[in-house]
């Protein structure tokens, strides 16, 4: 496995190291050996999948707030997306910039995001699968998003057709009027 550093720190692209051949591939997805040997240490204690049908879905910015804050492996196992890491840390240097990566079938790519980063995706084809590991369970009580247009943080989606986002992303709050509660500890 390869670990890529993005601008974010502590945000990375993973780059599985794939065995093929003339029958079609190998590769592990997630090792805590290999993990370690990057200097990435987690306990994932759930795994998640959605299904989006349509291109151009968007879906996020989502996170837990503390105590229940999660770290997230995404990847994509049919078809690609953008998918996109933003700092919610207060105080952080990077607060509020965010990294966007390709994810897909074809390229492999994971992005491990840690705790205190929102995150989300819009889907690049049609048919996505999105599988994503998190170190924290579910706590409906911490769900928390922000709203994908926030002119704070700026992220450039592209064309975005508001029939394709629910109606959970469409009312979220901007950053500054949610009780997002991450702060930098350098």
């Amino acid at each position: 496995m390869k670990k890529i550093a993005t601008k974010l720190e502590g945000v990375y692209i993973i780059e599985p190291q794939v065995f093929g051949d003339q029958r079609g591939y190998f590769m592990e997805t997630w090792s805590t050996r290999n993990f370690e040997e990057l200097g990435l240490r987690y306990d994932f204690v759930q795994d998640n999948q959605s299904y989006s049908a349509q291109k151009g879905i968007l879906r996020g910015i989502h996170f837990q707030n503390n105590p229940h804050s999660q770290a997230k492996l995404v990847r994509v196992n049919r078809g690609a997306v953008m998918d996109v890491a933003v700092d919610l840390r207060k105080g952080s240097p990077t607060y509020r910039q965010w990294v966007a990566v390709e994810l897909s079938a074809e390229n492999k790519r994971m992005l491990m995001i840690p705790r205190g980063f929102g995150h989300g995706f819009k889907t690049l084809t049609e048919d996505v699968e999105f599988i994503y590991k998190v170190d924290s369970l579910y706590d409906k009580a911490c769900d928390r998003g922000i709203r994908f247009d926030d002119p704070a943080i700026g992220v450039d989606w592209g064309e975005v057709r508001e029939e394709l986002l629910s109606p959970k992303d469409m009312s979220a709050p901007l950053l500054a009027d949610s009780d997002c509660n991450f702060v930098y500890e350098g």
